[in-house]
């Protein structure tokens, strides 16, 4: 008898939980500064986020004159492609100056058929970037035609 009460209370209870399909509304009251401090946080990571990507490394040098090797090719980089930011970092030995923030390897090496006639032994290297700024595409047959070079970097005669 006491199993039958048992089993019966059990069934009960199994079925009372799929009879409630009704939807229902869910009230959040939160203090206007949460929506706030909320509002904070994304633009912080908006600003100061970045992600794995690829970069064009340009110079690479140990040694005192280092630096100094390094702002020169900076300038003279900076002359030829003002488009693209340059970044100079310090890894214990080297100074390298590395250019660029894109997103995947294709870009890069876009940009590398342009940069290498000028800059021999640049090559690209996976980096932690900068999240691109939405710009332009650069038409790259325009620029190749500006440099009187075929796509294969050499000089068209």
């Amino acid at each position: 008898m006491k199993r039958y009460l048992l089993l019966v209370l059990l069934v009960a209870l199994a079925t009372s939980g799929y009879t409630q399909n009704k939807k229902g509304t869910l009230h959040v009251n939160q203090d206007s500064r949460v929506e706030k401090l909320m509002k904070k946080q994304r633009d912080v990571y908006a600003t100061n986020s970045t992600m794995n990507g690829y970069r064009v490394q340009i110079f690479m040098e140990i040694g005192n004159e280092a630096i100094r090797h390094a702002e020169s090719m900076k300038k003279s980089f900076t002359d030829a492609f003002p488009e693209l930011p340059i970044y100079l970092t310090y890894d214990q030995p080297y100074y390298r100056l590395r250019v660029g923030d894109f997103r995947n390897r294709v870009e890069a090496e876009k940009y590398l058929r342009l940069i290498k006639p000028k800059f021999s032994l640049a090559f690209v290297t996976a980096d932690i970037i900068n999240p691109p700024q939405k710009l332009s595409p650069v038409d790259l047959e325009e620029l190749m035609d500006d440099e009187e070079e075929t796509w294969d970097g050499f000089s068209e005669e």
